[in-house]
Order: structure tokens, then C-alpha cells, then sequence
């Protein structure tokens, strides 16, 4: 993710959730006769309740008991204004026996449910779908849950669905893929996801992965897309809209494919035709792209941020169209995105503490992309965030240990400390060890865990391994101290006055990826 400067990074949350006289009806019926919840496993709860896997930033994110393996969501597209009408599959396994099953979900009205096509009874509690299943699912069993909703784009301001100029996107970072379909919303449980979209045949529809049957009936089509790895939920996308999409190739054969206005279409391209140069670049450095295709949407909506989707990255036109951004600037902020392709998407975080992992890579290969461009130099820009770096940790927490956002302004966990303060990290473990162990390091660590998730502690880990020594000693104070550790080979490095924490911003720009009232702690000028 990038955040654009000028604008609030996060929307203030809307309290209210959406109800009507049925779902309420409903809660009232079922509310006492819900089992236990799927932590007790068979034994018995009073009341049902929203549950999480306890993730220290977002305790009621996720939900024990099961891991998802598939997901498959039909969506049927009316306009902008007008919830989608839609069918969410969940195939699972039971980790335990499970009289109850908690989903995340919310901003959208649940009309029936179904486990292994047997009715069950709901409630909503807080921003869970807590269901009871007509008998318990065994421990180690195989299930499927399958739920009638609608999904409600018009509470895109606190994430989910995004409103653009002529359809819909979508923009699930961190926590709000809940907010557009029933799911266990936590990169810890990736699944494999198909799409089935129903939208007005003057529409196109283009979502992760690749495409498959499109069907006509009438004045509408469906379009089906399936990603052929798995994903965490915060990474699914969708565009709905007047679009074009025009194809080109990337490395050995890649297809890419992007999204963007029909209008738009021949001003962009002088953009779109970066990508297959940036994907070469990147496999250099990290090893093959680690999926089926890859693309560009650009959006014509106004988020305040760029968005790693897996497979089709989301940008804000305005990044692409403004006078005021230098062109390698813009090729950079592209390069950190589809370095999320690999840190991020391919390997997500075990928890959201680890998310310094994502960004920190991201940012690391956006600064190195520059710096090896001739555009803006690694060491300047890694010293400036030096100086500001013990400031970022007393705002935020270390890089590995974040303090978790304010109420209500959720993406808030994305601060100046998990971008440039994380790629610091790298920078610092490149002068312990060396660029030849470093690069080895990072081109290992996408292999190991291909597909998976990963934590800080397994990063340490393969850090020893690749370099022949234990590094805990010295990456620990680096990803968990109050205070910056000493740069290797820079010993004049220091941390800078606390009123002079602020780096130079693009005039009248974005600074990039960060909270508010932070800039890129490197000097740019337009050109």
C-alpha cells in the first residue's frame, strides 16, 4: 500500500451498521438458541459471540476452528448506488469440533445459510455471522457454508467497496474485506477464490487471477475469474466499469493485463508500457514473478492510497495524471506495489505486527529502483530516515511491534516506521552481512514461503541461516528497540533534532506512502 499526501490516510469509521426489520427479527428469534462458538469447540456458551484469533493489532479479526480453502463469490451488479445481490461459498476444515462457526461480516444483509446444504441458523454479533449448523462439524471434516447476502458499496468510505466514476473497486486493506463478503478476514487463512460477476453487458468486469466463461443472457454477462494460487482476503479485487483492457507481455510469456478508463486508454499507456521492464527488473532481485498474470487498474475514484490486489494492483488516476510528479517518481511508486506481488501477496504476514515485512521490502525495492536508476540515492534517502527514525518509533512502536491504530481509523497501522523505518532494517542487515548473503536472503526467503504466511521470527531465522551466524542479537534491537541501533559502517549516522524530523515533500504532491502529516524523508524535485 501507498498513501497520497493532501488528504486524511483513513476515512473516520462509521458506527452504525445497516439492519433491517428481517435481520433483526431473526436475531431476536435465534439470538438464545445459538450454540457455543467455534474457540469452545464442543464445549457449551450461554450466548453467541464475535470471536478473533487474538492478533495483537486486530484482536477480532480472523476466527479459530477452521481453515478456509476455497471461496467461491457470485456477485450480481445493479448500479453504484444499490447493494449487489449475492452468493458466498466457503469450503473448509474443521481444526476442531465446531457447534458454531463465526464469520466476519458486515455491511450487507444475510438471508439464509447453509452448511454442507443443510439450513442453519444466524445472528450477527458485533461484526461477526455467528451460525449454528443443524449437527457439529467433526474435527479434521471437510465443509462448506453457504451464504445469501447482499453486499453494500455504500459504506465505501470505511473500506471495501470504492465508488469510481463509472463502477466499483474494491479496497480491502486492512480489515475490510468483511465489509463485502462473509469470509475469515485474515491474511493467516489464505484461500483459493473464484469470481462470478453478474453486470450490465455495457460493463466490464476484470478481478484477480485469470479470466474464464464469460456468459451472455439478455442485457447482462457474467464473468468468471479464478486465482490460481492462494490469497489472503484483504488482496481481492474487483472492477466494475467502462473500461478498457488492453494486453501485452511481460517476462518469459507472463500475460499482463490492465484496467483503466476507456477514455484514459491512449494517455496512460505511456505508463502501462513500464511494466513489463519493472517486472524484469524485479525478477532480478527477487526471483520469478510468483503468479499467473499480472496488471495495473487505474481507478478513477479518490482513495488517498495505492493498493497491492494480487494480480491487478490498484492506483488512483490522479497519481498518473498530475503535472506535479516526476516521472521516475511515479515508475517507483509502481515498483513498490508490484514488489508486493512477492512481499506481501505471495508471502503475506502470519500477523499484522509482521506487516513491516510488506512494507519494508516494498519500499526497500521502490528506493533501490531509483537509486539504480540514477534518480534518487539509497544512502541519502536511508540516512534521512535514520535521523527520523527513533522519532517514528516513539510515535508508532518499532517496526515489529507497532502500536495499533486509533479507534475507527483502522489503516492507521500504515506509519512512516513500516515504510522507510522498515527498510532501514534491510538497509542495516545489507551492511552486517553483505550484498551477495542479502541478496541470497531475499530471493530465499519468497521461495521458502511461496504461497504462505511468514512471520518476523521466521525472518530472523533464514537471516542466520543465509549469513552462517546467529543475527537475533542484532536484528532484534533493530525490529523491536525504542531507540535506532547504530548503522553498520556509518558510525556518523544520528538520529536527527526532534524538531527536525520532517523531510523534504514533493510541491504540491503525494509524499508517497505515508500517515498524515508525514514526507518522504529524501529531497525530490519535479523533472
Amino acid at each position: 500500500m501507498t498513501f497520497s499526501s493532501g488528504r486524511r490516510p483513513w476515512p473516520l469509521m462509521r458506527t452504525g451498521r445497516r439492519r433491517t426489520a428481517l435481520v433483526a427479527a431473526a436475531m431476536a428469534a435465534v439470538f438464545l438458541a445459538v450454540g457455543p462458538s467455534s474457540a469452545a469447540g464442543p464445549v457449551s456458551r450461554t450466548h453467541p459471540e464475535a470471536l478473533g484469533i487474538g492478533d495483537p493489532l486486530f484482536p477480532q479479526l480472523g476466527n479459530p476452528g477452521y481453515d478456509v480453502t476455497a471461496y467461491d463469490i457470485a456477485l450480481d451488479y445493479h448500479r453504484q448506488d444499490r447493494p449487489l445481490d449475492a452468493v458466498t461459498t466457503i469450503d473448509a476444515r474443521a481444526t476442531e469440533v465446531l457447534r458454531t462457526i463465526n464469520l466476519d461480516f458486515t455491511q450487507g444483509v444475510v438471508a439464509a445459510v447453509r452448511v454442507d446444504g443443510a439450513r442453519a441458523r444466524f445472528v450477527t454479533v458485533g461484526e461477526d455471522l455467528v451460525i449454528t449448523p443443524s449437527v457439529p462439524v467433526p474435527r479434521g471434516s471437510g465443509f462448506r457454508i453457504t451464504v445469501r447476502h447482499t453486499s453494500d458499496p455504500q459504506g465505501g468510505a470505511s473500506g471495501g467497496w470504492v465508488r469510481t466514476g463509472d463502477g466499483l473497486v474494491m479496497a480491502n486493506q486492512a480489515n475490510a474485506a468483511h465489509r463485502v463478503f462473509p469470509c475469515n478476514d485474515h491474511p493467516a487463512d489464505k484461500a483459493r477464490f473464484t469470481f462470478r460477476i453478474t453486470a450490465p453487458k455495457s460493463l466490464t468486469v476484470v478481478a484477480g487471477g485469470l479470466p474464464g466463461q464469460r456468459v451472455r443472457k439478455g442485457s447482462r454477462t457474467t464473468w468468471t475469474y479464478r486465482l490460481a494460487h492462494p490469497m489472503a482476503t484483504e488482496l481481492a479485487q474487483i472492477s466494475i466499469g467502462r473500461s478498457a483492457v488492453p494486453h501485452r507481455t511481460g517476462p518469459h510469456g507472463l500475460p499482463v493485463r490492465d484496467v483503466v478508463p476507456v477514455a484514459d486508454r491512449a494517455r496512460l499507456e505511456k505508463w502501462l508500457a513500464r511494466t513489463p521492464g519493472q517486472l524484469a527488473w524485479l525478477e532480478k532481485k527477487a526471483g520469478r514473478y510468483p503468479f499467473e498474470n499480472y496488471g495495473v487498474l487505474i481507478a478513477h475514484a479518490t482513495t488517498g492510497f495505492e493498493l497491492e490486489t494480487q494480480t491487478l494492483s490498484l492506483f488512483e488516476r490522479d497519481l498518473f495524471t498530475s503535472e506535479d510528479l516526476p516521472r521516475w517518481y511515479i515508475e517507483s511508486i509502481m515498483v513498490h506495489e508490484l514488489a508486493h506481488q512477492w512481499f506481501g501477496d505471495s508471502v503475506s504476514p502470519r500477523r499484522w505486527s509482521d506487516l513491516w515485512l510488506n512494507e519494508g521490502h516494498a519500499t526497500w525495492y521502490e528506493a533501490l529502483y531509483a537509486d539504480e536508476h540514477g534518480k534518487a540515492s539509497m544512502k541519502q534517502r536511508m540516512r534521512k530516515a535514520y535521523g527520523q527514525s527513533d522519532a517514528w518509533r516513539a510515535e508508532a512502536g518499532p517496526p515489529a511491534a507497532p502500536k495499533p491504530a486509533d479507534p475507527g481509523q483502522q489503516i492507521g497501522i500504515f506509519r512512516p516506521v513500516v515504510y522507510d523505518g522498515s527498510a532501514l532494517v534491510l538497509y542495516a542487515l545489507r551492511q552486517r552481512i553483505g550484498r551477495t548473503a542479502f541478496e541470497r536472503l531475499e530471493r530465499q526467503w519468497v521461495l521458502r514461503h511461496r504461497d504462505g504466511v511468514a512471520s518476523t521470527a521466521d525472518f530472523i531465522h533464514l537471516a542466520s541461516e543465509v549469513a552462517g551466524r546467529d543475527l537475533s542479537g542484532f536484528l532484534r534491537p533493530w525490529l523491536y528497540g525504542k531507540k535506532t541501533p547504530p548503522m553498520p559502517g556509518h558510525p556518523d549516522w544520528k538520529p536527527a533534532a526532534k524538531e527536525s524530523t520532517k523531510g523534504a515533500a514533493l510541491p504540491s504532491a503525494r509524499t508517497g506512502r505515508h500517515a498524515v502529516g508525514y514526507t518522504v524523508p529524501w529531497a525530490v524535485k519535479p523533472g
